[in-house]
């Protein structure tokens, strides 16, 4: 019998306690799920499905696991653990994915038409301001990895003018894709809206800074959907009051919830949303472990194996 231990928390066992049992079943594996994250016998765990907000912090006990399966798309808070000396899986999952794309495009589609403008009017005035065509309007979205790729590729489909930007060279159809440090200037430059995917690391993190929010153009959107600590905040606000950024759109926040002093809350050119653009689904997440778990039984490769030394 397979040994899973799901070191998470309880509240996210009672999403995943019917979902993952019927996925392993599923996938004709046999497993006995494991909740108690300092097992009598830890080198007898096979698998660790986790969040890393699970209190188990040293994996150094378990001998004898394959992998850790991690929950969340993001793994910030665990690739750089020490004792983490076993594959990492970071989840991408096709649920989580059509949430995203759902969401970035979405708010693109409401700052491309003016949306705020037309539902907050009260002072009766007949003002009508014809939008541009999409394939006039440029969206840049800074990470093409499973998620902005799919975003970018919908916002072809809808005849925006897209680039993307990433570390290492990428070729999507109808994306002009741009790398490296003076393809992310490019990139800001041409940037009416531009969308934030990356992961968090030591390279990304704060790099929405002043100097960065400068070079897009003057009164441009930003939106946010993928770490709070890319943007530096003192810095977008500074961006919003004085018109080089028009409007932000934020659904992640270096401390979350969003404290209520935090001035984003009140600012007149902000949109806050408490992190719902891709939340997890616990059904088609619970498939994607399984399918994990299947593989390393069999002997195949991981599914989204994180390269640990670069952080994603």
């Amino acid at each position: 019998m397979i040994q899973v231990l799901f070191a998470a928390s309880a509240a996210e066992w009672d999403d995943y306690s019917n979902s993952l049992p019927k996925a392993f079943a599923k996938a004709g594996l046999d497993v006995e799920i494991s909740l108690d994250i300092a097992p009598e016998e830890p080198a007898l765990i096979d698998y660790i499905v986790y969040a890393p907000s699970s209190r188990l912090q040293d994996f150094t006990p378990f001998t004898g696991a394959k992998a850790v399966l991690n929950l969340w798309a993001g793994v910030e808070n665990v690739v750089g653990n020490k004792t983490l000396n076993i594959p990492l899986c970071r989840l991408v999952d096709q649920g989580l994915t059509e949430g995203m794309v759902e969401w970035c495009v979405g708010h693109t589609l409401r700052h491309h038409l003016g949306m705020d403008r037309d539902i907050c009017r009260t002072d009766a005035q007949w003002d009508p301001i014809t939008p541009p065509l999409a394939r006039n309007r440029r969206v840049t979205v800074l990470g093409l990895g499973e998620l902005g790729a799919s975003v970018a590729t919908a916002l072809v489909a809808l005849n925006f003018d897209v680039a993307g930007w990433s570390r290492s060279a990428k070729d999507i159809n109808g994306v002009t894709c741009l790398s490296g440090d003076a393809g992310l200037d490019a990139a800001l430059a041409r940037a009416d809206i531009l969308v934030l995917l990356l992961p968090l690391t030591g390279d990304t993190e704060n790099l929405m800074n002043a100097d960065r929010l400068a070079m897009m153009p003057h009164g441009a959107v930003l939106i946010n959907p993928g770490r709070g600590p890319l943007v530096v905040d003192d810095a977008l606000v500074d961006a919003l009051d004085s018109g080089v950024i028009g409007h932000a759109t934020l659904d992640v926040f270096r401390t979350e919830p969003l404290p209520k002093e935090h001035p984003f809350w009140a600012h007149p050119k902000v949109t806050v949303t408490p992190h719902i653009a891709s939340s997890t689904r616990p059904e088609s997440a619970a498939k994607v472990v399984a399918e994990n778990v299947r593989r390393g039984e069999a002997g195949e490769p991981f599914l989204f194996v994180v390269d640990q030394a670069a952080g994603y």
